[in-house]
């Protein structure tokens, strides 16, 4: 049985999945290229799917592009380009760079303007069941009618103030009544799409768009659903709050956090510009090493990047070639197989890859093949 650390239980848990299991991984803001930070969360979603393959159930993780918000229309005005062309080609860029990485193709990467539909519709719904109300040309949801409002982070409210501060929540907007409430729908400046809708011409809010994409693609129960550590609140918290709100259904079953990636004392941030990114490693390393430099770090705890992770990496990954190779000598004292139980035995442990590493270097060590346990982490000796 695979056990999961779960952010709104607060503890490793087991994960005992139907035979079916979805998954929903926030995707980007396509407005530049993917930096660690977003190959790690991506990368823990991948070997969660594997092991989940491995142990016989089928996968649909979907992956959303938020192709409209704050962040890509201010880049596309900065830029002088149409916000869509920009996403386009960040779209492209990243989805060549996961690839290289070995990650299991997204089931569904569908865009936020494929859901003006369906976001309108979920708004409606929401705000019909007196749960939002429309002041100053905007929807906002009320987070007073959701008693279990915080529930996802634990946050006390002074915590959830700033940081909803920090995230654009925007908590002295005049026109909320709880500075907690959040955007809804909202007018769009002169420069910005817009879509006609029962409050008047405008754009989603970030929230709503992958509740509205996550309800579509997945239904109304998510079996596993999360992304960076930053995301859980507000986004992930106001996310659980609209969709339930909607469906009267829990929202997801098991909330994933990924650990954030520093550089330099800070976590990779765009807005910071302290950023690795996945393409520019690619034009000097493997693929694989870049993986293992990953794996190297369990995925829940923030972590500070290092080149020098690149270097143990190669240097891991041609001992294991080295043996694999060469085969298992007449006196081994065990098999291909030793590697990979040990490997699945790890994994089941909250999806622990540093010591799922350590065990196939042990098997290495002793002249054992490890082409197994390693394809089970996605890669290939």
């Amino acid at each position: 049985m695979i056990h999961l650390y779960d952010t709104a239980r607060g503890a490793v848990v087991p994960f005992e999945p139907s035979e079916l299991v979805t998954l929903y991984s926030c995707g980007i803001t396509p407005y530049d290229s993917a930096h660690l930070g977003h190959a790690q969360v991506y990368l823990t979603f991948d070997i969660l799917q594997r092991r989940l393959r491995d142990l016989g159930h089928e996968t649909r993780c979907v992956r959303n592009v938020t192709d409209v918000d704050d962040d890509i229309l201010r880049k596309a005005r900065e830029l002088g380009v149409h916000y869509l062309d920009l996403a386009a080609e960040e779209i492209a860029r990243f989805d060549r760079d996961m690839d290289a990485l070995g990650l299991i193709a997204a089931w569904s990467e569908p865009r936020a303007t494929s859901a003006i539909a369906e976001i309108l519709t979920l708004i409606g719904t929401v705000l019909d069941a007196g749960n939002a109300y429309q002041s100053g040309g905007a929807v906002y949801f009320d987070v007073t009618t959701f008693p279990r409002f915080g529930e996802v982070s634990h946050f006390d409210h002074a915590t959830m103030l700033a940081m909803a501060a920090e995230h654009g929540g925007n908590p002295d907007d005049p026109n909320k009544r709880h500075p907690l409430d959040f955007v809804l729908w909202q007018p769009s400046l002169p420069d910005e799409p817009s879509w006609e809708s029962r409050w008047g011409p405008g754009r989603p809010g970030w929230h709503i768009e992958c509740s509205a994409l996550a309800l579509r693609e997945l239904g109304e129960t998510i079996d596993v659903h999360g992304g960076g550590r930053d995301l859980v609140f507000p986004h992930h918290e106001c996310e659980t709050a609209q969709s339930e709100a909607a469906t009267g259904a829990p929202f997801v079953r098991h909330w994933l956090h990924v650990g954030l990636v520093g550089l330099d004392g800070t976590k990779m941030s765009k807005s910071l510009g302290n950023l690795v990114f996945v393409g520019d490693l690619l034009q000097q390393w493997e693929s694989a090493v870049i993986r293992l430099a990953l794996l190297s770090h369990h995925y829940r705890p923030d972590w500070e990047w290092s080149d020098a992770d690149l270097t143990v990496a190669a240097a891991r990954l041609a001992a294991w070639r080295a043996v694999s190779d060469s085969g298992p000598p007449e006196d081994t004292l065990g098999s291909d197989e030793d590697g990979l139980w040990r490997v699945r035995s790890f994994l089941d442990d909250d999806l622990d890859t540093p010591g799922a590493l350590d065990a196939l270097d042990d098997e290495a060590a002793l002249g054992r093949s490890v082409v197994q346990g390693a394809a089970l982490l996605g890669v290939t000796l």
